[in-house]
């Protein structure tokens, strides 16, 4: 061809584990009407994907994870939405919590989805001024712990940047900047479950990712003390905790989830287009219509379950919780949107046992196949501390006895301490009796899930 006619069409490309990479191909013509045709006819394709985002607000923290965020967004995110038409508002954060107060004052009805640049920090801001603007607009009180709270129909973009990522990590199968973009593009919507923390009637925070007491609420609580450490204070306090080894006595009370169609040890993770979250959705629906109707109202009273004990952690999952260090999360069945929660207790043990429950969260076993753990799939959960919280001298004490004989099953080895803190999603919440109540597929996402790719092993 002499004098050809051309246009490029930009797309994705798969690339391996679960990283999507732009891609373009150009389109050769001989008659510049036949290519005028084909730009037509796509253009009107495009046009009708309404799923697809056409004006975003966009939040950047530039001082999360390696203070990378900024330069990420620049680089490898503006120049795909410029490229695919979006129209941007960026929001540069300066302080915390700016996020949130933003999405409470400004228009929302504007903007086709917020989009946080950050960490897990970045996304629980931006997640609970959505969700907080949204129950306002609504007339929800939100400090009602059986308040019933209308989901935001906006969706949120996440575009890792942070130390971890968990919450990206786990609905994308990977922490990669070009992938969380295009994902955004090409409009994927996944809906989430959220949860909701109380104590004496009063919201603390919400939930998607891991809300930890004993352990998990002890190294976040020495890790806040240490931020000049920079990231090695989590592997710091991490071990520090472990030496520790204390544990804390209390009650734990739960209403099964009975419209689930899985169960946490059925090694069945959640993938893109998940069956058990859209099958649950729907059995949690009728479950409501029921309840509405007075046909099943006395049905929490009967199947509360109440475990007591000494406990090492306590921890619940909305999400397997997956990262690079833990590729399978501390649960790997656990699904994003079927309206539950996965409550897993460790019981007292040695401190051998404990590191080797820990160790398993590396490697393809059952880390839930031991005497001292226990694992139940839940709508709802609360924890009474034996302990009072004001109770300064036990504090006091646990300092003094911070590391103990390092002996395997002797009563000094795993001493009784007062009270935990509270992990929820990185953040320490100093309540240590709460109330927890799972709300299904609340918010959305940028994401369709971690796909299921032809040369993945069933358990790799």
């Amino acid at each position: 061809m002499e004098k050809p006619f051309a246009f490029t069409v930009h797309c994705v490309k798969r690339a391996r584990r679960h990283r999507w990479k732009w891609a373009q191909v150009t389109f050769c013509c001989a008659e510049e009407p036949l290519c005028h045709l084909w730009l037509h006819a796509l253009q009107e394709l495009l046009g009708k994907l309404t799923s697809r985002p056409k004006h975003l607000l966009v939040f950047i923290n530039p001082f999360g994870g390696k203070g990378q965020g900024k330069r990420i967004y620049e680089r490898k995110v503006a120049p795909l939405f410029t490229l695919a038409s979006i129209t941007t508002e960026i929001v540069v954060t300066e302080r915390a919590n700016q996020a949130k107060e933003s999405l409470y004052e400004i228009n929302i009805d504007k903007y086709d989805g917020i989009v946080c640049v950050g960490g897990d920090g970045m996304f629980s801001e931006v997640l609970h001024g959505l969700i907080g603007r949204t129950q306002q607009n609504a007339g929800v009180d939100q400090n009602q712990p059986r308040a019933a709270l209308v989901p935001s129909p906006l969706r949120i973009g996440i575009i890792p940047a942070g130390s971890t990522d968990c919450v990206c990590f786990s609905t994308v199968g990977t922490n990669d900047a070009e992938t969380s973009a295009l994902h955004i593009i090409v409009g994927d919507s996944l809906p989430m479950d959220v949860s909701s923390v109380h104590h004496n009637s009063t919201l603390l925070r919400y939930s998607v990712s891991l809300l930890g007491y004993g352990f998990y609420g002890d190294i976040i609580k020495d890790s806040e003390k240490k931020r000049w450490m920079g990231l090695i204070r989590y592997d710091f306090s991490g071990l520090k905790t472990f030496l520790s080894h204390h544990c804390y006595e209390g009650t734990v009370s739960f209403l099964p989830a009975r419209h689930t169609v899985g169960s946490p040890r059925d090694r069945k993770p959640c993938r893109a287009g998940c069956f058990v979250c859209r099958q649950s959705k729907q059995q949690l629906e009728e479950e409501q219509k029921k309840s509405l109707y007075g046909l099943a109202n006395t049905e929490e009273v009967e199947e509360w379950k109440v475990v007591c004990g000494k406990f090492l952690a306590i921890n619940a999952t909305n999400m397997s919780c997956a990262c690079p260090r833990s590729p399978r999360g501390l649960s790997p069945a656990a699904h994003l949107g079927d309206g539950s929660s996965d409550l897993i207790l460790i019981r007292k043990c040695s401190r051998f046992n404990f590191l080797r429950f820990l160790v398993r969260h590396t490697n393809q076993y059952d880390q839930f196949d031991f005497a001292f753990v226990e694992v139940y799939r839940v709508r709802k959960f609360q924890f009474l501390s034996k302990q009072p919280e004001d109770e300064e001298g036990g504090l006091r004490e646990r300092g003094k006895t911070r590391f103990g004989p390092m002996c395997s099953d002797t009563p000094p080895c795993c001493g009784t301490a007062s009270n935990s803190s509270w992990n929820c999603d990185g953040e320490v919440l100093s309540s240590s009796s709460i109330e927890v109540r799972v709300h299904c597929q609340l918010v959305r996402l940028f994401a369709r899930g971690i796909e299921e790719g032809p040369k993945e092993e069933p358990d790799s």
